[in-house]
């Protein structure tokens, strides 16, 4: 039996002691209980799974599925043979392969310029007058990730303060939400975008109050206006394979990814095929459109690809974000009383999307940020079933980030999933309170109250919006502390998850808001072999050890798609 943790293909002496016995347990195997492919050792299994002891510290692999979990010496003298590989990966913990349930793969590796973190508009100048003295003349500058409440004036920023960084290129800077954008002169003029251009119903064009000039700031659907060349086809390639790279190196084994068009379902199957990526997508389709007609006639697509792409959910937006004030509220906003947010689709629009999208058997995930949006995507789901007669639908509001303690009950009783981003809390704490005040924050990333109810909390990142790692989103849970300044050390204690909910989040819950709950999210016999290492036990470590946390390794299907290097 070699070993399998790298070139040599060594013996592992304890099964060499057991290399006599494994030849007369051979005849006793039947046809279902071939040697297994792979077996991984481990200091512990964290499996998830009622069924599986506590002291389990191996997985037997075959064909991708995993054959047993249990004690290693049990399951070599059970499952072993002469051409099953080990991979010991001691001290480390195996845990389900976790799953990201909320992301934008190709606005990973497309984001440009990384701005997160800047402290002022000086710092985020200086990094695009750099960029245009390295690109050619005429070339768009883009970037993404500033946060105008990180700055002293917590003020949006305008056109000429681009205009002095970068006179000659334009340049297009998406907020750290992606809600709202942040331009120069030159970008405006190539877009034709001035004085008497009309605000887009669901969009807001920023405006000097005397002139009625643009100011370079538009939010939501005003964003479509731009008319910035979109990346090609061999741009969009890399940007998959860079961010699914990035993903496994943080122990993702799949993601849900939040708005497909074709070419990129494309590219997918491209890959697929080429065998060069390994990361199981659930796609939500980007809205309406060509794609969805295709797939109301088609119905939905599970598995394909040797079962790493699945397309049976479509994507809509509410409203905006909270940080640029286009969430949409109830009530104005506490810090902006003439303001109360943008609802970007009709309420009128998401019933009717949501109706056929269910009657084709299609999940459908809103984006949702403020507590009126969440009203209108929760009254249109009960009229959704009430019409169809379907609780099963599993449908999403995707963020539901701002609830009234009214709604909070209602996702568990019409069946509907909470897919929520933990470290959105934490990147929202210095300011979120200016924006709703004391009372209404108190609905607010309710994590607890969310799941009190009964309801299914699905984790994830939505990244590029905030950071890959996973890690960091089971730190946000646990502890609801913001490790960065500026801001409160910890917000809402009452709201935080159990080391084992916020593991669930992103393995099991993200495995059941996918329908996969019978395949994935457990380890266990007769699931997939998706498994991430860790260098640390989630359920037994202090929070703090997550971050900066090692992955140690990453497998789909049994393959080892990421090996740590040594330390």
């Amino acid at each position: 039996m070699p070993s399998w943790t790298g070139g040599a293909a060594l013996l592992v002496p304890v099964l060499l002691a057991l290399s006599i016995g494994l030849a007369a347990c051979a005849g006793r195997r039947t046809a279902d209980s071939a040697p297994a492919d792979r077996i991984l050792r481990v200091q512990r299994v964290v499996s998830l799974d009622p069924a599986t002891p506590e002291d389990a510290d191996a997985i037997a692999m075959r064909s991708g599925v995993i054959v047993a979990v249990g004690k290693f010496v049990d399951l070599a003298r059970r499952h072993g043979g002469e051409d099953t590989a080990v991979e010991d990966l001691r001290p480390g913990v195996a845990v389900p392969g976790l799953v990201d349930a909320h992301c934008h793969l190709v606005a990973q590796g497309l984001q440009g310029l990384d701005l997160r973190g800047a402290r002022s508009v000086a710092e985020v100048q200086e990094r695009v007058a750099v960029a245009a003295g390295q690109a050619a003349p005429g070339e768009w500058i883009v970037g993404r990730g500033w946060d105008q409440n990180l700055w002293p004036e917590k003020r949006f920023p305008s056109r000429c303060d681009l205009d002095d960084a970068a006179p000659h290129h334009p340049v297009y800077l998406a907020r750290v939400d992606g809600h709202a954008v942040w331009v120069n002169s030159l970008a405006l003029e190539r877009s034709g975008i001035d004085e008497n251009t009309p605000e887009p119903a669901g969009g807001r064009i920023h405006r000097d109050p005397t002139t009625g000039t643009p100011t370079g700031i538009l939010i939501d659907r005003a964003k479509e206006l731009l008319r910035r060349p979109a990346p090609d086809r061999a741009a969009r390639r890399r940007a998959i394979l860079a961010a699914a790279a990035e993903c496994h190196r943080f122990g993702l084994t799949g993601v849900h990814h939040a708005g497909v068009d074709g070419e990129v379902l494309e590219l997918y199957r491209e890959l697929y095929r080429e065998g060069r990526l390994k990361l199981r997508i659930y796609a939500m389709i980007d809205g309406p459109g060509p794609l969805l007609e295709h797939y109301l006639r088609r119905g939905p697509e599970v598995g394909a690809c040797d079962g790493r792409l699945t397309v049976r959910a479509l994507k809509l937006y509410a409203d905006g974000a909270l940080g640029s004030r286009g969430a949409a509220l109830l009530a104005p906003y506490s810090d902006r009383p003439e303001e109360s947010g943008l609802l970007v689709t009709e309420p009128a629009e998401l019933h009717r999307l949501t109706r056929r999208a269910a009657e084709a058997g299609l999940q459908v995930c809103v984006h949702a940020i403020g507590d009126r949006a969440n009203r209108a995507v929760l009254d249109g789901f009960e009229a959704a079933i009430a019409a169809t007669g379907r609780r099963d639908a599993r449908h999403r509001v995707e963020h539901a980030q701002v609830l009234h303690p009214d709604d909070i009950p209602r996702f568990e009783r019409l069946g509907v999933i909470a897919s929520m981003q933990p470290t959105h809390l934490t990147s929202d704490m210095p300011w979120a309170m200016d924006r709703l005040g004391p009372e209404r924050i108190q609905g607010a990333y309710a994590w607890r109250r969310l799941l009190a109810s009964g309801a299914h909390l699905a984790g994830g990142s939505d990244f590029p919006v905030e950071r890959v790692d996973p890690l960091l989103g089971l730190h946000a849970a646990i502890t609801r502390r913001r490790t960065e300044e500026p801001g409160p050390g910890v917000y809402g204690p009452d709201q935080r998850m159990t080391p084992l909910e916020a593991l669930r989040a992103f393995t099991a819950e993200a495995a059941y808001a996918a329908f996969e709950e019978s395949i994935g999210g457990t380890l266990a016999p007769g699931k997939r072999a998706d498994i991430t290492v860790l260098a640390v036990d989630p359920l037994r470590v202090d929070p703090e050890a997550l971050l900066g946390a090692r992955v140690l390794a990453t497998l789909v299907a049994g393959e080892v798609v990421y090996r740590a290097p040594p330390p």
